[in-house]
């Protein structure tokens, strides 16, 4: 059940990742004016950055089961639970919760917390 419970965390990391790179894609970068345009691709790129950091998380979180070391299970578990801990915490801050990746999120340290 633990290793359900951490390979479901991957899954749900890696959806909110892509849905995260898509909506950054579609809806704030497409109606956002930042002037000079390298410093536009910049942001997009660092933005990117963290979708691609996240999406590595979660295959992590899916792969720690099958590592057969229970220090790097510790430490997966306990570092993606941070990040993704203050992840929520900013999302729901800055979007006073109106936006749904902050449950997304929390769910996920849920789900990596249980099966630890």
């Amino acid at each position: 059940m633990r290793d359900l419970l951490l390979q479901c965390a991957g899954g749900v990391t890696i959806v909110v990742a892509l849905i995260r790179g898509i909506l950054g894609e579609t809806k704030v970068f497409a109606r956002a004016r930042i002037e000079p345009e390298r410093l536009r691709t910049l942001i997009r790129l660092v933005w990117q950055a963290s979708t691609v950091a996240w999406f590595g998380g979660g295959v992590l979180l899916i792969a720690a089961p099958w590592l057969q070391s229970e220090p790097a299970r510790h430490w997966i578990v306990v570092t993606m639970a941070c990040v993704f801990g203050f992840a929520a915490l900013a999302n729901a801050w800055a979007t006073r919760g109106r936006h749904f990746g902050w449950m997304a999120l929390s769910a996920v340290v849920a789900m990596a917390a249980a099966g630890y």
